[in-house]
């Protein structure tokens, strides 16, 4: 889909100045910012965490076991006494 928009010039210049940054086309800028900022249907967010589920059940043991370290390490440096990952399972698919 084709779409053309007016930006104000500071707005264009911003948006020149993340591309480059990035070392990526304006155009796939703007569309990694839409996707960021641009809420998911329904059915996309199901899909995507399907997607996610097929890759955690994937893993090999050693990554499993290093994703579950990070995941316990965050929640070891929490300021708040609530566990964010308490929950997670040394097995992938009881999460």
């Amino acid at each position: 889909m084709t779409i053309i928009i007016e930006l104000a010039p500071e707005l264009r210049e911003r948006l020149q100045t993340e591309s480059a940054k990035r070392g990526q086309t304006v155009d796939a800028v703007v569309v990694d910012l839409l996707n960021k900022h641009l809420p998911m249907s329904k059915q996309a967010s199901i899909q995507t965490l399907r997607q996610w589920a097929a890759e955690v059940a994937n893993l090999s043991a050693e990554e499993y076991a290093s994703n579950l370290a990070v995941l316990r390490a965050i929640d070891e440096v929490r300021l708040s006494d609530r566990k964010l990952f308490e929950t997670v399972s040394s097995n992938p698919l009881q999460l």
